[in-house]
């Protein structure tokens, strides 16, 4: 049986290509991203452990735990490098100065890069530099600064030029002394670099006379473990020391922390592409079983057992699933090349060095890839085995399809259970609603396919009754094709259905977020103009300094900063947004719901009335916020709020407040309302005049703040819906292979078809046509599925701040459209062989 299955197997190498095609597709994006992931990741360990090379021991102040948008930690005196020097062992020691930076180029747009910081640090004139100078000189004095290479390369800076630089404080004006790097990197991770000597370090970047961290070299042959602990001892409190080692290892761990989202992302949409294709493998092993009835039969009547039958399909969905992961495998390493330049066209430009392949990776693509395989080719097997031997003395003829009961009630059930774990993950409150979401939309989707044939043939007449009409009859035929097999057409449509729901969900989710935006700018947005970064992507920060010379403004009424933190309550980690307090009521529209803003202080916080429900909190209980720098600090519950749509998040403290426990500050935003009697116009005027020197920051009306979002939401699902083509693009293979192997089943049909005066263009018709009925069942399914999953989403995020369902009916409509256009670009293989056939061998075909 086992040579049996495999001469199989060699005699249809086109049916094997066309079934491991699906499999190579969805193997090779989970290869992809863990090839992509691992190459980030080494890159990050290894720019960390050059910038740590020559450093023993780090000394810097204590911190809760590490933010993701802040400098965590506080400064240290630069008193306590004296203490460190005189440490038994210790042979060298350095201070470090880092903070915001935004470089300006010489057409006088700000430098931002899409998601790595601008940043500002000291030159140190010790071994413990891990900058290297690739030409110029160091800075030495305080108008003198360096830059990093990569910055120098894309802007054409060099030694002598001039450059203006924008700090928390005023900007100002240096002269380009020299353009430095990481040893062989041009930067920092993606980041700009600012270099000044220590003392211009400190005073720019608001840290007189501190240090961020202190470096540590110690004499050789000490032990920096032994060191650490000798420097710890005399550090006074507060501070803390760790070997270079250990910080090194802690970067690399926080930063693949927050790439884990990018991890998780891509892998979901890789076991999607998987997922649906493993609809293919399900539809391609049912077809082969029902063309080859008479050749198990046989098997049979020679004496083979049912189970032997079994195990010979199963053999080869092994062989399909190892040949689709040793192709997925080679495919997924040119995908990650891809992938990065995918991310790198929507703002994510991320650093990488020679492609990292893990033995994880390997051993992942063949369990998954062989594994979906067989168990997908699981139930076609189980029904080829209990094929009656005296089934091979039958005529082969089409069963017509039969009302199954049981399979209605088994669809029915599997969907009500998946619309239950749906709704419990959505809406309720259980520890791992993300696992319980995702078992829900895989428990629908099963409940939906195996209710589809029932309802699928009628749907394929309905439909067909348009080419029917239109193409004669190559539409009849194509029409009655697509109907007469209800199970397979089904099936076969059930790819798409997986793949336009998910893309129907995510555009029903954007357009649902934009119509929440509009109106909660519509309805809560006092202030005339919004000043926020003119960087696409990415947070672009904002110098403190803007609100300062927009307060000396004669046009302005009142203007509000927001200033964005992360912190930790009741064990999870959440955000928050410093706020002016005292003008926030003139700005904004909270929709207060209990407590006043008038007793926000430094001492107080105000709460998502959703948030305060769920935590049980009211107005003068006491909450305990974990901050990253400060640790646990008590605050009053001030008041609650309905609006979140306009907040940087579920809860607000007074700018005083922000600055006392985050040593970074820096504004996400000023919202600005003119005096009464100023025209917009001269007070846009008066705005821009006074951010000249800001070139980073955009002013933007209610209107064109509100089309800017939308324009970061639409790129956003751009991205997710590329990604989500590869499901798209499985789903249209599949048709593809299915009409091949209908044609396969159908070659003495279609030859007698041609011998009574069907001629070749009407049999590419007909297969063409056939191709769109089934591509348009797919659709149609998917839309409707997808309008569920986009309503359930959207409600469960309305505590959030998405409270608008807006259903983008002519998005949705042009969806199906092009997948009836697809259906068509599917079907020309399989229409080309229909038309290509031979009549006469094609009659005496069995």
């Amino acid at each position: 049986m086992l040579r049996a299955a495999l001469r199989s197997l060699l005699a249809h190498k086109v049916r094997l290509g066309l079934t491991a095609l699906a499999v190579v597709l969805g193997v090779s994006f989970i290869v992809g991203t863990y090839v992509l992931t691992d190459t980030i990741n080494a890159t990050f360990e290894n720019l960390f452990r050059d910038v740590s090379s020559g450093t023993d021991v780090y000394v810097r102040s204590e911190a809760a735990f590490e933010s993701q948008f802040q400098m965590t930690r506080q400064p240290v005196d630069e008193e306590v490098l004296d203490t460190v020097l005189a440490v038994p062992g210790v042979s060298e020691a350095d201070g470090t100065v880092q903070g915001f930076a935004q470089l300006i180029d010489k057409e006088g747009e700000a430098i931002v890069p899409s998601g790595p910081p601008t940043l500002g640090v000291n030159w140190s004139n010790t071994s413990l530099n891990p900058l290297t100078l690739r030409s110029g000189d160091p800075p030495r004095s305080d108008d003198q600064v360096a830059i990093d290479a990569s910055t120098a390369r894309r802007f054409e800076f060099g030694p002598g030029d001039q450059i203006r630089i924008v700090f928390q404080g005023p900007p100002a004006e240096f002269t380009v002394s020299g353009v430095v790097g990481f040893g062989d990197a041009e930067n920092l991770a993606g980041a700009t670099l600012a270099v000044f000597d220590t003392e211009t370090a400190q005073r720019v970047l608001d840290s007189e006379s501190a240090f961020d961290t202190i470096a540590v070299a110690g004499d050789a042959g000490v032990d920096p473990e032994a060191l650490r602990d000798r420097i710890d001892e005399a550090l006074p409190r507060g501070l803390e020391a760790e070997t270079a080692t250990s910080v090194s290892e802690e970067q690399s761990d926080s930063l693949r922390d927050q790439l884990g989202f990018l991890t998780i992302a891509l892998l979901v949409f890789g076991f999607i592409g998987l997922f649906v294709g493993a609809f293919i493998i399900l539809t391609t092993f049912s077809v082969i079983g029902a063309q080859r009835t008479r050749e198990f039969c046989l098997l049979r009547a020679l004496g083979a057992s049912g189970r032997q039958v079994v195990g010979s399909v199963v053999v080869e969905s092994v062989v399909v699933g190892l040949i689709g992961a040793v192709f997925g495998l080679g495919l997924g390493i040119l995908l990650a090349i891809g992938l990065q330049g995918l991310l790198g066209a929507f703002g994510l430009d991320l650093p990488s060095t020679s492609l990292q392949l893990q033995p994880r990776t390997v051993i992942a693509a063949f369990v998954v890839g062989i594994l979906v395989t067989v168990i997908a080719s699981i139930a076609p097997a189980r029904r080829a085995g209990r094929i009656s031997p005296m089934e091979a003395l039958r005529e082969s003829a089409p069963v017509p399809p039969r009302f199954s009961r049981r399979r209605l009630l088994t669809g029915l059930v599997i969907a009500a259970i998946g619309a239950g774990l749906l709704g419990a993950g959505l809406f309720g409150s259980v520890s791992n609603a993300a696992a319980v979401v995702g078992a829900g939309a895989f428990a629908v989707f099963i409940g939906v396919s195996v209710l589809s044939p029932l309802f699928s043939g009628r749907l394929a007449r309905a439909l067909g009754a348009i080419p029917a009409r239109l193409a004669g009859l190559p539409g009849r035929v194509a029409r009655d094709n697509a109907a007469r097999n209800p199970r397979r057409t089904s099936s076969t449509a059930a790819a798409l259905m997986i793949g336009l729901a998910l893309v129907g969900m995510v555009g029903i989710l954007g357009a649902s977020i934009k119509a929440s935006t509009r109106r909660a700018l519509a309805s809560g947005l006092k202030a005339e103009f919004v000043v926020a970064g003119s960087s696409f992507t990415g947070f672009s920060a904002l110098s403190p300094e803007i609100a300062v010379r927009l307060d000396d403004l004669p046009e302005v009424d009142a203007l509000t900063e927001f200033r964005l933190g992360d912190f930790r309550v009741g064990g999870s980690t959440e955000f928050l947004a410093g706020v002016t307090a005292a003008t926030l009521e003139r700005t904004v529209d909270l929709g207060v719901a209990s407590g006043s803003l008038d007793d926000l202080d430094a001492n107080g916080v105000f709460v998502a009335a959703a948030v305060a429900r769920d935590r049980g909190l009211a107005v003068g209980d006491r909450v305990t916020l974990e901050f990253p720098s400060t640790g646990k600090r008590a605050f009053a519950v001030a008041g609650t709020f309905e609006e979140t749509g306009l907040s940087a998040g579920n809860w607000l403290i007074d700018l005083p407040a922000f600055e006392a426990n985050y040593p970074e500050q820096l504004d996400l935003q000023v919202l600005v309302k003119l005096r009464s009697g100023v025209h917009a116009d001269e007070g846009r005027t008066a705005i821009e005049e006074a951010l000249g020197d800001f070139p980073a920051a955009e002013v933007q009306d209610q209107t064109e703040y509100a089309d800017k979002t939308a324009a970061q939401i639409d790129q956003l699902l751009a991205l997710v819906t590329a990604l989500l083509g590869l499901a798209l693009v499985i789903a249209l293979l599949g048709i593809t292979n299915t009409l091949a192997l209908a044609v396969f089943e159908r070659t003495r049909e279609i030859g007698l078809l041609r011998a009574v005066g069907m001629s070749r263009r009407q049999a590419r018709r007909m297969i063409r046509w056939e191709s769109v009925i089934i591509a348009v069942i797919g659709a149609m399914l998917g839309i409707a599925v997808g309008i569920f999953f986009g309503w359930a989403l959207t409600e469960s995020l309305s505590e959030e701040g998405i409270t608008e369902l807006d259903i983008p009916g002519a998005q949705l409509a042009l969806y199906v459209i092009l997948a009836a256009l697809a259906g068509v670009v599917a079907a020309i293989p399989p229409a080309r062989r229909a038309a290509n056939l031979d009549v006469l061998e094609a009659i005496a075909a069995e």
